[in-house]
């Protein structure tokens, strides 16, 4: 048999069983987005980037605490510029020029997460980059400079054991209140070139080395998966990037996707994301007719396609299709 023209990433069925009984979290960069998306698109009861997309694992770390033990945020922790009230714990969507409506958004994300958490037993977590902004004013790690001048932080990339160290408190502590708790880790494929190629490699390897130990200290509640080799390797080539060269393209995530579900959905819910996959196919088909017979039955059809499922897995919500969809009637 010819060998594929490529390096080809394999991955292998995993028993991380992500599924539709019980709420996962994904908490990290871009591509956690990306695959959590995906994931609310099949109606999987997924909670993602409840204090906005996160890079570093010091901001990833203090995030997923907050949310586990419930720690809210207070009013001293926020701060002024350019007319908004932000955070450095959040990304800039939660800003906002009113203070209180400020905190009252972000506790209420976190309230929600957390009331979440409770029935949660998947987290993955994506690592963009090891290297971490400090306020010099608070000497505190920052999630998001907020375009705040560069000259008001310092910065440096940590170390392997710094981050172990970090992530294996936090771990330790979550698994004596959920021993079963299953965390995946991922390292972004997308590249941080602000840092410069040789800046990037450095960062990018020191996250591979420390989720590895990892690992190994936690054998049987962690798992990795390798969104990063596969863009390198089994991608390689500009096709597969978006036009800024970076980031991964359209084609090139539904391809991490389809691995990504292999390795780490359950066999029990890829059916039902098969039947979720077809009606939400037919909810997108827009009817040639709409008003006669044929676009009725349709309609009802599908409805009742929806209804069958939510029956049968109450995790799954379509509430709004069928709303859309009923009133396409009138």
């Amino acid at each position: 048999m010819e060998k594929p023209f490529r390096t080809i990433v394999e991955v292998s069925p995993t028993n991380f069983g992500l599924n539709y009984s019980s709420p996962s979290l994904f908490v990290g960069s871009c591509f956690a987005e990306n695959i959590g998306d995906i994931l609310l698109q099949r109606k999987f009861p997924v909670h993602v980037n409840p204090f906005g997309v996160l890079y570093n694992p010091v901001s990833v770390e203090m995030a997923l605490r907050r949310i586990a033990f419930g720690e809210l945020l207070i009013e001293d922790e926020l701060f002024f510029h350019n007319n908004l009230w932000l955070s450095f714990l959040h990304h800039t969507l939660f800003s906002n020029p009113n203070k209180n409506k400020c905190l009252e958004d972000i506790n209420s994300s976190l309230a929600n997460t957390k009331s979440q958490w409770l029935a949660t037993e998947h987290v993955v977590v994506t690592f963009g980059t090891a290297r971490v902004y400090y306020s010099k004013q608070s000497n505190k790690p920052v999630a998001n400079c907020h375009k705040i001048p560069a000259s008001e932080f310092d910065h440096r990339l940590l170390s392997v054991s710094e981050i172990v160290d970090t992530w294996s408190n936090l771990l330790t502590n979550l698994l004596l209140k959920k021993p079963n708790l299953k965390v995946a880790f991922t390292i972004s494929p997308i590249r941080h070139w602000k840092d410069g190629a040789t800046g990037n490699l450095l960062s990018k390897s020191t996250l591979v080395l420390a989720v590895n130990e990892l690992l190994v200290k936690f054998p049987m509640n962690t798992y990795y998966f390798p969104a990063y080799e596969i863009m390198l390797d089994d991608l390689r080539d500009y096709r597969f990037y978006a036009d800024d060269m970076l980031h991964p393209s359209n084609m090139a995530v539904r391809y991490i996707w389809e691995k990504y579900s292999y390795a780490f959905i359950a066999d029990s819910a890829k059916e039902t994301m098969g039947e979720v996959e077809k009606v939400i196919q037919a909810i997108n088909h827009r009817p040639l007719r709409k008003g006669t017979k044929d676009h009725e039955k349709f309609v009802d059809k599908t409805v009742q396609q929806m209804c069958q499922i939510t029956l049968k897995h109450p995790t799954i919500d379509f509430s709004r299709e069928i709303k859309e969809m009923r009133e396409s009637l009138k």
